[in-house]
């Protein structure tokens, strides 16, 4: 069925419904099980080998754990370090841990296992995408079994909310390295099946440490891609609820039925058109900002988010500490798009890829950014790719020239600097200042270098910035513990409980 016929069918038995007096049946799930819903289903379960935010919507908090917690409002609580310590410079952090924890395959949560897991994130081969988090540990020291000493080159002030995210889950060493299928942590899930293309089934671990505040035994992920599908499983019943949702076109009916619940939320995500920098004439930075002045962002945003989100002109979003407003930078001129493609030597039409992921905003998103291109001579040829393909040809393989793709983690401006990075970008002058970046512990000092730093990447127009989403999360009425906000991509599953 074709997405215009799900919207009319949908229609239809609403109308039905609405005509008989009876609305659309929903059904009840248990008060001990739920079932979530996510637009993406990840290649691998393990967070510290893959690039992909899917596999933290899954693991992350349920089945591994971290040092400290990164709250729904961005705040940081203890987790399996319970308490910590700060020498004046900011470099030696020294914390303590929760006693008595285990693995879900009974080998116990000590210094040791701290040690193996930031050591693994930097050792030769490593995929952890997160890795100059840790090459920035010069020591780590094991004073007992509970407690870690952790000695930065840098002073870094973003530490305890890195040390929260997905890339710095503690593993079990036996157990790490079979991980992507089988994933061992300390958290208060264990995965029992993994229907691949389908769903994914965690069960409350009864070891956990606080086992009994978890009030759900169950709960099943599944993996809907379609926006329309996604709205339409709402609807019927078979989700009770779905962060993240692409359901902006049916808000209302979702806002105004007393059986849902609609939480509207904020975002550190940045939705961009990822252009090649390697690949000629991409190369040239007058090519990459045609491109950039070919795009209106409220076009965009409107056709990939039906408004839902927030126009950005650097890799860097409103809200975040040192953000500057840089959205008239290579802001929306077709005429001098057509200009800089000439000066460039350009001869049009110029004919482009543009690999688009599964889901909603990339291929509706692309499709608009597509149109505005043919309008200043610029041909993209529109290729939609699975979350596998885009991961390996894309992300791994560097076989595009332009791409829709929202980077989601907040932290993750140091890419700029990351040799080897999919974009391709190669800026002497952006890793120096980067170097400053790091090296500095004064806050408003670090805002400024800041500011300098997303100009510095506008001017050059590694990407073409679109916009910050604003997420929405549809739910069942009945279902409380639900993130509104998501400074980072994770679905607290121990947290939600039936009223």
């Amino acid at each position: 069925m074709t997405v215009s016929r799900l919207w009319r069918a949908l229609g239809v038995l609403g109308m039905a419904a609405a005509m008989a007096g009876v609305p659309p049946v929903l059904a009840q799930g248990k008060k001990d099980s739920a079932v979530i819903g996510m637009a993406l289903e990840p290649t691998g379960l393990d967070p510290t080998a893959g690039a992909a935010s899917a596999i933290g919507e899954v693991v992350h908090y349920n089945i591994l754990e971290t040092l400290t917690k990164i709250d729904s409002d961005g705040s940081i609580k203890p987790l399996l370090a319970q308490s910590w310590s700060v020498t004046p410079d900011n470099k030696t952090w020294a914390f303590k841990l929760r006693p008595g924890v285990t693995f879900h395959n009974g080998e116990p949560f000590n210094a040791q296992t701290v040690k193996f897991s930031f050591e693994r994130a930097v050792a030769p081969g490593s995929a952890n995408k997160d890795k100059a988090v840790f090459n920035n540990i010069v020591n780590i020291a094991t004073t007992d079994d509970h407690t870690v000493v952790l000695t930065l080159k840098n002073p870094n002030p973003d530490f305890l909310f890195q040390l929260g995210q997905t890339t710095a889950s503690i593993v079990e060493p036996k157990s790490a390295a079979t991980n992507n299928a089988q994933p061992v942590g300390t958290g208060p899930y264990r995965l029992e099946s993994w229907n691949k293309g389908s769903s994914v089934v965690l069960t409350r671990w009864d070891g956990y440490r606080e086992a009994r505040s978890v009030k759900l035994k169950r709960v099943t992920i599944r993996f809907i891609s379609d926006g329309a599908a996604q709205v339409a499983a709402m609807l019927s019943g078979d989700i009770d609820a779905f962060p993240r949702v692409a359901a902006a076109r049916s808000l209302s009916q979702f806002q105004n039925d007393k059986r849902f619940q609609v939480l509207i939320g904020g975002s550190r995500s940045k939705t961009i058109l990822a252009i090649n920098n390697k690949r000629k004439p991409l190369d040239d930075v007058r090519v990459r900002r045609a491109i950039a002045m070919a795009i209106d962002r409220k076009a965009v945003i409107d056709g990939a988010a039906d408004g839902f989100g927030t126009p950005i002109g650097s890799f860097y979003v409103p809200g975040a500490p040192g953000y500057v407003d840089l959205t008239a930078v290579n802001a929306y001129a077709p005429d001098t798009s057509r200009a800089l493609l000439k000066e460039a030597g350009v001869a049009t039409p110029l004919e482009l890829t543009m690999k688009l992921p599964p889901v909603p905003y990339a291929r509706q998103g692309g499709e608009v950014i597509a149109a505005q291109l043919a309008k200043v001579g610029i041909n993209a040829k529109i290729e939609n790719v699975e979350w596998a393909q885009w991961l390996s040809g894309v992300y791994g393989q560097k076989a595009y020239d332009l791409t829709v793709v929202a980077h989601v983690e907040p932290l993750d401006f140091g890419n700029f600097a990351r040799p080897g990075y999919y974009w391709g970008y190669e800026s002497a002058q952006f890793n120096a200042l980067w170097e400053r970046i790091n090296a500095t512990a004064d806050n408003a000092q670090r805002d400024k270098l800041m500011a300098e730093a997303q100009r510095l990447v506008a001017d050059d127009a590694v990407a073409a910035y679109l916009y910050q989403p604003t997420w929405i999360t549809v739910a069942k009425a009945g279902l409380k513990g639900l993130w509104k906000d998501a400074p980072i991509l994770a679905n607290d599953l121990s947290a939600l409980s039936w009223q």
